[in-house]
């Protein structure tokens, strides 16, 4: 099987040592494939899904039977639902003794019943019932991952197939290339059309343009029809920042101007995107998006998406690098409709909104104002630097106030908006691109969660740069219920009624890292600087206050909670 995984182009692996896994890992040491140590199982999964967004190769996990794939599964969903590709192979009890109880078998409802957990997060789940099966069974699960809509499959090996013999030759076929669906010529030319003819059009683009890597064919058609772009959270980045016909981020933290070009807009064309929850307010048509009275038309290569939460006049299942680029051919010697001042529109509500931080960004608080954090990241960061958040401040703040100058540069967990992920994957995507700065900004309540990443970081020889904004508390959580119910009850990291400040930077240097503790704010971009030159891991703890990032939009969770009488 190694072999098989060398000859498809699998360069790296990420797991988690047991001894399901012996016959592996000794094959894996003798062949040309670096297998990374990860001290635990869900930071595998989650360096395996930024090696894959920035790669576009699956990324590969190798888990332990049991609590080694149980440790895995919060970062195999946060990869399925953002739609990374991933071949998960996990090791699983010897096949002749299903059922008897041995070590670490998951049989309570049913014999070696491990998989079942993992299919509802899952592409597709095969469990490996001959040794002889398992060629088939790997080409299979590399060819679903990155086919369609990619995801992650799962393959679950009974460990005594590890060590059996097969033939010279059982793994012979490689995935096959599989051309990717397109728009037909009629319905190009007909969107192109709509888009040129409509008054107020808008293109919304979700996380499918990085994944399809469509940016450059958006930005073709944005400005041959003379179109503003609006995007999603994980849209972010599909046209560079300061583009005058970028609206930025819709919904809750997005951008107002975008909202409400949006809510008021005669056409959207919709690429790539779920129309998910915090993106379109909850789909309160008071706030970022009132279809049908706008007319949607939509593109998505997984046909369950099409008026999945709105309903569309026309649904097209494609690729989005393909269709735009059809739509762009279709839309040559067009003339768009007159819309003169719109571009103004664009640059006076980014700007007015902007002004809201602008004294926050430069400001000498100590601790740190969040949008003086962001703003110093992005400084010292490099244009074509990778900046991958987790959850809280960082990421909403990101979206808002953070500009993204190349596609593919922010990482970010979307459809889980699982806490712990920025601080693994970012190993991963320093991997990917070794000669490209990588920093996750984080924060405290993400790092604390499992600091062992540092010492994989070390191990693994991979200079990446943790920024831990650190309020001692799960801070958006707090917020939420300090501004509904007046307290902070179980939000707060305290220690006998005071706040409890874990020393990162301490511990980044127990570990063979660098730490640094920023003490005050003129430290922080200088202290990045260095840490991106240094070429080893670093972590900057930053002290920063306890505030909201600013919303727009609407999320109708706040009108759920209600306080209760004493």
């Amino acid at each position: 099987m190694t072999e098989y995984l060398e000859r498809i182009g699998v360069e790296v692996v990420f797991g988690m040592c047991g001894h399901s896994l012996v016959q592996v890992l000794d094959a894996m040491g003798r062949s040309s494939i670096n297998y990374v140590s990860c001290r635990h199982e869900q930071l595998a999964a989650h360096i395996a899904d930024g090696y894959a967004r920035v790669s576009g190769k699956p990324g590969v996990v190798l888990t332990h039977v049991g609590p080694g794939l149980t440790n895995a599964v919060t970062g195999i969903a946060t990869a399925s639902l953002d739609c990374i590709p991933m071949v998960v192979i996990t090791g699983n009890i010897q096949s002749y003794c299903h059922g008897r109880g041995p070590h670490q078998e998951i049989n309570l409802h049913a014999d070696n019943d491990q998989i079942e957990m993992c299919r509802p997060i899952c592409k597709r789940v095969y469990r490996v019932g001959r040794a002889d099966d398992l060629p088939r069974v790997i080409e299979r699960a590399f060819h679903l991952a990155r086919s369609g809509r990619p995801g992650v499959v799962l393959v679950d090996v009974p460990m005594d197939f590890f060590s059996a013999e097969l033939p010279v030759g059982a793994f012979m076929q490689a995935p096959s290339p599989v051309a990717k669906p397109s728009i037909e010529q009629g319905q190009a030319r007909s969107i192109a059309e709509a888009l040129a003819k409509a008054e107020r059009p808008v293109i919304f683009a979700g996380g499918g343009i990085h994944l399809a890597k469509a940016s450059a064919e958006l930005q073709a058609l944005a400005e041959m029809l003379d179109v503003p772009v609006a995007h999603t959270l994980m849209g972010k980045g599909c046209l560079p920042d300061g583009h005058p016909l970028l609206l930025g981020t819709t919904g809750y933290w997005g951008q107002p101007v975008a909202n409400e070009m949006c809510r008021n807009a005669d056409l959207i064309l919709a690429v790539g995107s779920r129309f998910g929850e915090t993106d379109s307010s909850s789909w309160d048509p008071a706030y970022t998006f009132d279809i049908p009275k706008t007319r949607l038309i939509q593109i998505d290569i997984s046909e369950e998406e099409i008026g999945r939460n709105y309903p569309a006049e026309l649904g097209v299942i494609a690729d989005a690098k393909q269709a735009l680029a059809a739509i762009v051919i279709a839309a040559e010697g067009l003339r768009p409709a007159a819309r003169p001042a719109q571009r103004a529109k664009i640059r006076d509500g980014l700007a007015a909104f902007a002004s809201n931080w602008t004294e926050q960004r430069i400001s000498a608080e100590f601790p740190l104002r969040p949008e003086r954090v962001i703003a110093d990241v992005r400084k010292a960061l490099p244009k074509n630097g990778f900046i991958v958040t987790d959850v809280g401040w960082n990421k909403n703040g990101v979206g808002q106030q953070f500009a993204i100058h190349e596609a593919g540069t922010m990482i970010t967990p979307g459809g889980m908006a699982t806490m712990g992920f920025g601080h693994a994957a970012v190993l991963g995507v320093k991997y990917a691109a070794p000669s490209r700065a990588a920093v996750a900004l984080i924060g405290d309540g993400c790092f604390s969660s499992n600091m062992s990443v540092i010492a994989t970081a070390v191990e693994a020889n991979l200079p990446v740069v943790w920024v831990v904004m650190d309020n001692a508390s799960y801070g958006v959580i707090s917020g939420i219920e300090k501004r509904h119910l007046g307290g902070t009850y179980g939000c707060m990291f305290e220690a006998d009624g005071e706040p409890y400040f874990i020393d990162y930077a301490g511990v980044a240097n127990a570990c063979g890292a660098r730490g640094v503790k920023i003490e005050s704010a003129g430290q922080l971009e200088p202290a990045l600087r260095e840490a991106l030159a240094s070429g080893k891991p670093t972590l900057i703890q930053v002290p920063v206050q306890l505030v909201p990032t600013p919303t727009t939009g609407h999320w109708d969770i706040n009108v759920i909670f209600k306080k209760l009488a004493d």
